[in-house]
């Protein structure tokens, strides 16, 4: 009995252990994707782009996970978690890096492709590090401990609209052009970063997710992510969730730029980004708590009507009540991706990693929808742009009222039929 008790506190603390490395890249990729949000209208100024052109920022960045995911998904099949993490750190601090001559030679397809290989070690780690946190603990709180570490990855995109608006932001503040060059020191500070964190998983001992011991009845008889509702669903869920969050993230600094909303300048408005990202990570460690109590779909399809109603404000009203308003969708989207994407992952079993790389397929939805809103914003206004990231959260409240739902009983009728 005693060497049983012994052996579950030593799992309970290297659970605990895996959990603290792994909520420590969270924080560190959200950092770097909110780091977007200040590099587009930084980069919009620098090269005199459109809405449009701009949202290549986006495009590239997000259609890496389209690209990438899959491979990745079989790269982390094959090398497992752990060594797919230090691929994934060492290939992201490798596009950090690609920014130093894009800088220096002042080319936009440069930045572009910089932006495309940070992104592919990102979704590398996506894909090893989501489903680890799902499988490490029980499985009946395993959205909570998704959304607890998403709370981490919102505390880096919080911090980063701060240091980035003084580093990207200064010199324009000062009535100076914007400045390619201002870009390199932080991103040889995130390369630094990223290349210490590559050498620390390549050297510690992790618990491996076996997810043999997630089998269950229904996935041991199909060996296909096609015959699982779940995931499907999650995946369109997936697509739309990023495609709303990215595309308002994206456009943030500039509709608090224009004169009937706030009239902020670029290093003024880059601080605002904070409230979005930090509403997300005060509703998700709020949220980690709730869905002890309460089933994960319906209070995603709360958070989702949330959306719906404060978009409505935004594409209607001025002043600071539209500001505010856009500003608050971040609290609403706290809960979302980490919601979908546990639901979605549930019950896969050895299926898992493939179920991930699917679901990080889906993020090009990032790609997509912003670059589809910045062809709206140039050809109906920025203000009226804001009705395609409201018709997204409207599939989110069908995911989490009804698909969901749809899924949960299938899998207990495939249970009870076995």
């Amino acid at each position: 009995m005693t060497q049983q008790n012994d052996a579950q506190a030593s799992a309970r603390s290297g659970h605990l252990f895996s959990m603290s490395a792994l909520t420590s890249l969270f924080f560190l990729w959200g950092f770097i994707t909110a780091m977007n949000d200040l590099l587009i209208p930084h980069l919009k100024g620098v090269f005199d782009l459109s809405y449009t052109k701009a949202m290549l920022v986006q495009f590239c960045f997000f259609g890496a996970y389209f690209l990438v995911s899959l491979p990745a998904g079989q790269l982390v099949k094959q090398a497992g978690y752990q060594k797919g993490l230090s691929i994934g750190l060492a290939t992201a601090a490798l596009g950090c890096l690609m920014f130093i001559p894009a800088a220096t030679y002042t080319q936009y397809w440069m930045f572009l492709t910089a932006l495309f290989v940070l992104a592919s070690g990102i979704t590398i780690l996506q894909v090893a590090a989501n489903p680890m946190v799902t499988v490490i603990g029980p499985s009946e709180t395993a959205s909570s401990r998704l959304t607890f570490t998403q709370a981490f990855n919102s505390l880096g995109t919080t911090i980063a609209p701060i240091v980035g608006a003084y580093l990207l932001f200064e010199g324009v503040s000062h009535g100076q052009q914007s400045n390619a060059d201002s870009v390199i020191v932080p991103y040889l500070f995130l390369a630094a970063a990223l290349f210490s964190l590559a050498i620390l998983f390549a050297k510690l001992t992790l618990p491996v997710p076996i997810e043999e011991e997630t089998i269950t009845k229904d996935v041991s008889a199909n060996n296909s992510i096609m015959s699982h509702p779940a995931l499907l669903l999650g995946v369109v869920g997936i697509f739309v969730y990023v495609g709303a969050e990215v595309a308002i993230g994206s456009f943030l600094v500039n509709f608090l730029g224009e004169s009937h909303i706030a009239g902020l300048s670029e290093q003024q408005a880059a601080k605002y980004v904070a409230y979005y990202w930090g509403g997300a990570m005060v509703g998700r460690f709020i949220g980690a708590a709730v869905m002890q109590y309460i089933q994960p779909g319906k209070l995603l399809a709360v958070n989702a009507t949330g959306s719906v109603l404060l978009l409505l404000v935004v594409t209607q009203a001025s002043g600071n009540l539209a500001m505010w308003a856009v500003l608050l969708v971040g609290l609403c989207n706290s809960i979302m991706f980490p919601t979908i994407f546990s639901l979605a992952l549930k019950g896969l079993g050895p299926l898992t990693s493939k179920g991930s790389g699917a679901l990080c397929l889906a993020i090009v939805g990032g790609a997509l929808i912003p670059l589809a809103q910045g062809f709206a914003a140039d050809t109906i206004g920025l203000q009226a742009s804001f009705f395609l990231p409201l018709v997204c959260y409207l599939y989110i409240i069908f995911y989490g009222l009804v698909g969901s739902n749809m899924v949960r009983t299938g899998n207990t009728q495939l249970s009870e039929a076995s």
